[in-house]
């Protein structure tokens, strides 16, 4: 079978008893960078030594069937440098070809740096998002962003330490200055830091250089319902200049995502209690 591996993000205490087992047992390792997994082995005092193959983002696709076609009689351990495999990192393809060639896939759960940003912001996590890295180029991030300002979920980044603070002002510009947010960096590392406050504010910090492996956790848009009084307001507004109720309330509720019905029986009510 394909067995995906969750590795530390950082703190090597997090390797997990059964990735460690998997580790000492693996005949064959498919990693990410198969450098960082020897330096994994070392540390945790592994002394097995697999086979490793390389899978990363270059050549994940060209060598997929070869390694479905292996896990066929033998385990394939799939490691990537930090966290788990197929989020942000390699081996999608690779669980994609082992389903269709009906090759089991199975995963050894652990750290993740989306839900360890996520529990740490102090935003919302009951609904969430994870949208990976932000685009490059600035019209691409742009119209990435203005798809995603009236998204009502915490949405959750991974942004490189060089693009951090243009990435910052690019939510605040698309956003709003105000949205709330948080910024986490080296998370279960030595110098862990979470900074958080508004978008604008994010910023203006980032803009004097931010080190290490980052995420960004931003707050889900605010409700665009529109007060109920208010809305009811605006159908008797309608009415009074000559449209009919129906067709009054109708307008308002497309206008301000408030139910038709209620609009409509809630004018009615009023109209009877004059």
């Amino acid at each position: 079978m394909i067995i995906l591996g969750a590795t530390p993000i950082g703190n090597l205490g997090d390797a997990s008893p059964r990735l460690r087992d998997a580790l000492a047992q693996a005949t064959v390792v498919a990693s990410e960078d198969t450098r960082v997994t020897q330096k994994l082995l070392a540390a945790l005092g592994i002394a097995n030594r697999p086979r490793l193959i390389p899978l990363h983002e270059h050549n994940e696709r060209a060598r997929a069937a070869e390694i479905v076609e292996h896990a066929r009689g033998a385990d394939v351990l799939v490691l990537t440098d930090a966290g788990m495999p197929t989020v942000s990192d390699p081996g999608f393809p690779l669980v994609e070809a082992a389903i269709a060639a009906d090759v089991e896939v199975t995963c050894i759960p652990g750290p993740s740096a989306v839900v360890t940003a996520l529990a740490l912001s102090g935003l919302p996590t009951d609904r969430f998002a994870f949208e990976g890295f932000l685009p490059r180029k600035q019209g691409d991030r742009a119209r990435r962003l203005a798809d995603l300002a009236d998204d009502p979920r915490t949405l959750v980044f991974f942004e490189a330490p060089s693009r951090i603070a243009a990435s910052l002002a690019a939510l605040a510009d698309a956003f709003g200055a105000d949205r709330r947010a948080a910024v986490a960096r080296e998370l279960t590392k030595l110098h862990e830091e979470v900074r958080r406050g508004p978008l604008a504010e994010l910023a203006e910090w980032a803009g004097h250089g931010v080190r290490g492996e980052i995420c960004i956790v931003v707050a889900g848009a605010e409700s665009k319902q529109a007060d109920a009084a208010e809305a009811l307001a605006r159908v008797q507004a309608l009415v009074a200049g000559g449209e009919r109720l129906k067709h009054a309330a109708a307008e308002v509720a497309a206008e301000t995502g408030l139910g038709k019905r209620e609009l409509y029986e809630a004018a009615l009510a009023a109209r009877d209690s004059r």
